[in-house]
């Protein structure tokens, strides 16, 4: 991988000729704050619905299908206590077809457009893209409450973060919405051009003097802002004072038992591999523990798993299970943490976990999306893992690293959803 700043914008080359497609992919990265975040869940998708010269998403499709069938997509993420906008586009390599045309410098210039040249009137966005797009982030958000696993994720992380960035919803708030407007957003765009961390991230059968020369042409306007210097990572997680337990009721068929724990470690640190296998182990795989004792032997549960945020030092624990067999299943969870604490795991275990997750680890990399993300978590933490070293890093964990990272967990936040029904026969 080769960079290079040009002005405003860090610029990430990952030549590769395993894809038969070129991805091109920019990170907009700015602190998680409640006046934003709203704003921020919207921004992308107005911006890929219309430039000057592509007015509508139509006439934007039009183009991306002279591309032999380009993609375009915009996102929103969280990553510990940052707040990311990401537009991605894939190209076809020209060098596979008999067209000789330059797919991917066109293909370029569109993309530029979409973050240098959208739709504006008299200083604000289209009227009709912005309304059309606040209706869909209502919808997005009314269906995070459909969709319970989803809603106990959302609960258990807002309890658990109260006074942090973090306890913030990636696509904001209901009640922010019907302020949005055209003027108020093409102002809070302008801002982020002018302060927010850019990553433009090229991967395919592409030569970085070529690349070079293309950013030069398309992206001129932010050439001549000043470059920014790196935003330091976020603080390390709060320490719990005493776990709480919070209880929610609604009218479901399955009670969501989530579970929050502090895991002192992120990114950054020594024992982040640790970390992975500890979770491999715990919940994170088919192999696992929850998934072996809670789900299979114990039939407590209809899902059990973990997964860790590791820019922020947290490990999640799903389950999905009946209201009535709360206590249970929650001994039996805890009774999983102590025996990782306990070192009570086998080499097995541990071997089986190191060939799972260097096989994900593959998989995630044969992707070109997953590949810049592995490159973008040291930009997030100012900590540089070069990927080829990965593998080493994983083998070389022992039973007393993970033994030690489990150690170190502490219980935060129980959130229990619990059905109407259920409730009231107990």
């Amino acid at each position: 991988m080769t960079k290079f700043t040009i002005g405003a914008l860090n610029v990430h080359v990952l030549p590769s000729t395993t894809y038969k497609t070129n991805t091109i992919l920019l990170h907009m990265r700015s602190p998680l704050e409640k006046n934003t975040v709203t704003k921020r869940a919207i921004l992308p998708y107005v911006l890929q619905s219309g430039t000057m010269e592509h007015p509508s998403r139509q006439h934007i499709r039009r183009e991306l299908d002279e591309l032999y069938g380009a993609t375009l997509q915009a996102d929103v993420s969280k990553k510990g206590e940052n707040h990311i906008m990401s537009l991605k586009m894939e190209v076809a390599n020209e060098k596979f077809l008999s067209d000789s045309r330059p797919l991917f410098a066109r293909g370029l210039q569109l993309f530029s457009s979409v973050l240098l040249s959208p739709k504006v009137n008299d200083g604000a966005f289209d009227k009709a893209i912005v309304e059309g797009e606040k209706r869909t982030l209502k919808q997005k958000l009314a269906s995070v409450y459909d969709d319970k696993m989803r809603y106990a994720n959302k609960r258990l992380t807002e309890e658990m973060c109260k006074e942090e960035p973090f306890g913030l919803f990636v696509y904001g708030n209901q009640e922010d919405i019907p302020s949005l407007d055209g003027a108020s957003l093409y102002s809070y765009y302008k801002q982020v051009l002018s302060a927010d961390q850019l990553d433009l991230y090229f991967v395919g059968d592409v030569e970085e003097a070529e690349i070079k020369q293309l950013v030069e042409t398309h992206f001129a306007e932010l050439s001549s802002m000043p470059a920014r210097e790196s935003v330091p990572p976020a603080p390390a997680a709060k320490q719990p004072k005493e776990p709480r337990e919070v209880m929610e009721e609604q009218e479901v068929q399955q009670g969501k038992l989530h579970i929050g724990y502090r895991t002192q470690t992120t990114y950054s640190d020594e024992d982040y591999f640790p970390l992975q296998l500890f979770n491999g182990i715990f919940g994170g795989f088919s192999h696992s523990k929850l998934f072996i004792n809670v789900r299979e032997k114990a039939s407590l549960a209809y899902y059990a798993a973990s997964r860790v945020e590791s820019h922020k030092g947290l490990l999640i624990v799903m389950s999905g299970i009946e209201s009535k067999k709360f206590d249970d299943a929650t001994t039996i969870i805890f009774q999983q943490m102590d025996d990782m604490k306990a070192g009570k795991f086998t080499d097995e275990d541990l071997t089986q976990t190191k060939a799972v997750l260097k096989n994900q680890l593959l998989e995630t990399m044969d992707v070109p999306r997953g590949r810049i993300e592995l490159e973008y978590h040291s930009r997030l933490s100012d900590k540089s893992r070069p990927l080829e070293m990965w593998t080493e890093e994983i083998d070389k964990v022992t039973k007393e690293d993970v033994v030690k990272v489990a150690q170190k967990m502490q219980l935060d936040t129980v959130y229990f959803l619990k059905g109407k029904e259920e409730a009231a026969h107990e």
